[in-house]
C-alpha cells in the first residue's frame, strides 16, 4: 500500500520560501504521476501542481505558475515542491497524492492521500 509523509510546512513571511517534501513509502514511485494539492480553511481542494512518474511533464495553477517548482527524485521515492515569493493566500494545508498515469491535477483522479503539512503566510 502507497503512502506519503508531507513534511516542510511552517509559518513564513510574505515573500519568503518553503519547500515541502513528500515521501513515499510501501510501494516505488516510478511508475505514479504524483501531485500537490492544497485546501485553505472553508474552501474545496484544489490541484497546485503535479508531475508525470518520469518528470517529463508537470501542470502548475495559474495561480501559482513562477513561483513554485516541483520536482522528483525516484531513487529517493521523494516529490518535492519549491514555494517561492509566498502569498498570503497560499495559506493552506498541503497535501500530496499520487494516480497510475499522468493526465490532470485534479483532485478526484489522485489516492493515497497523505496526512497534509501546513503552510502559513503571514506578517
Amino acid at each position: 500500500q502507497l503512502q506519503f509523509v508531507e513534511s516542510g510546512g511552517g509559518l513564513v513571511q510574505p515573500g519568503g520560501s518553503l519547500r515541502l517534501s513528500c515521501a513515499a513509502s510501501g510501494l516505488t514511485l516510478d511508475y505514479y504521476a504524483i501531485g500537490w494539492f492544497r485546501q485553505a480553511p472553508g474552501k474545496g481542494r484544489e490541484g497546485v501542481s503535479c508531475i508525470s512518474s518520469s518528470g517529463g511533464r508537470r501542470n502548475y495553477a495559474d495561480s501559482v505558475k513562477g513561483r513554485f517548482t516541483i520536482s522528483r527524485d525516484n531513487a529517493k521515492n521523494t516529490v518535492y515542491l519549491q514555494m517561492n515569493s509566498l502569498k498570503p493566500e497560499d495559506t493552506a494545508v498541503y497535501y500530496c497524492a499520487a494516480r497510475e498515469l499522468f493526465r490532470t491535477c485534479a483532485p478526484y483522479e489522485y489516492g493515497y492521500w497523505g496526512q497534509g503539512t501546513q503552510v502559513t503566510v503571514s506578517s
